[in-house]
């Protein structure tokens, strides 16, 4: 690998999120030397057309280290990715993906001319923070992405798990709540259609429609809020927001008890724009975690915050996987 990583310094590595697609050239010491990005939606079910936009934004950069010669291949970490198979399956959160199987590995590299592989978004942020961040050294943690959706990565043995399908560890689709709130993926209750970003903002709706609570919400048109109006609002110390986190932060560390069941991690860790919310979220995940897990797990668990900063977790994961690329 020396000797190709001479002659093709380079990966690329791109984090597919449900609103923004954002890419890294890395070189092998993991130090991101070029970015950009674009939006991930406003193509319809155009995946072809959002694939000649991505790689219109790459041709800048991938001009500045030198040209497309010198990069070894391309990862991707994505919503529903089938590592296996290099595809993304019917992924709620995506417009061009939504409906069926798109083979989004395939395409990128048809259009670069270069070897594409591409993994779960969650999984790429996890083999990130396992060489690059807080999990560095760890052989047994859980990585849980709060963005768009609800993402995770499950490391045991140093492995991330795959299961026989390449689907293996799709927590946010686990029942929080039965029969509760539909979920982008056809279920009902889902973590993620409380604990995402938008679920957050789901949860300021209803506490708004259901009650007389006066809130600094209220201010507001209720279908444009989002969970950054709910952050700024508890940070001024509304008491509806900082419910909502609370809530929020509950339900997830119910759902962590439920995880340390069957992998016993030796840490979560958390990702993603709603741990801007540093303590107002953190401390509620602590607490009903403790209340709920099983006693022989109890004290064992850590409960740690990215240590990579915005999505350089995700694209330098995604990056990683770019290595294992044959030319």
């Amino acid at each position: 690998m020396a000797e190709l990583s001479e002659i093709k310094p380079y990966v690329i590595g791109l984090d597919l999120g449900g609103t923004n697609s954002v890419f890294g050239i890395v070189d092998s010491r993991g130090e991101i030397k070029a970015t950009t990005s674009i939006k991930t939606q406003g193509y319809g079910d155009n995946v072809n057309a959002y694939v000649d936009a991505a790689c219109e934004a790459l041709q800048l950069i991938i001009d500045q280290v030198g040209g497309i010669e010198l990069i070894k291949g391309m990862g991707i970490g994505a919503p529903n990715g089938n590592y296996y198979n290099g595809t993304i399956e019917f992924a709620p959160n995506l417009e061009w993906g939504h409906n069926g199987i798109v083979p989004l590995a395939q395409l990128f590299s048809d259009k670069l001319g270069i070897p594409v592989a591409l993994t779960n978004d969650a999984n790429a942020a996890a083999l990130g923070e396992m060489t690059y961040g807080v999990a560095r050294g760890m052989k047994n943690f859980i990585m849980i992405t709060l963005g768009t959706g609800v993402g995770s990565g499950i490391v045991i043995n140093g492995q991330l798990v795959y299961g026989c399908d390449g689907f293996a560890g799709e927590l946010g689709h686990t029942i929080a709540e039965r029969n509760g709130r539909s979920c982008g993926c056809g279920r009902r209750g889902c973590l993620e259609a409380y604990c995402s970003a938008t679920g957050v903002a789901r949860s300021a709706r209803e506490i708004l429609s259901t009650t007389e609570r006066p809130s600094l919400l209220r201010e507001m048109d209720p279908e444009q809020i989002t969970s950054y109006d709910v952050s700024m609002a508890a940070a001024k110390g509304d008491e509806v927001a900082l419910d909502i986190y609370k809530f929020t932060g509950e339900m997830l560390g119910r759902s962590c008890a439920d995880f340390a069941a069957f992998s016993s991690p030796e840490a979560f860790v958390f990702f993603g724009g709603l741990t801007k919310a540093g303590d107002l979220i953190m401390d509620p995940i602590k607490r009903s975690y403790d209340e709920n897990v099983l006693a022989i797990f109890k004290g064992k668990a850590k409960f740690l915050v990215s240590g990579l900063d915005g999505s350089s977790a995700a694209v330098l994961g995604a990056s990683a996987i770019g290595w294992e690329l044959q030319d």
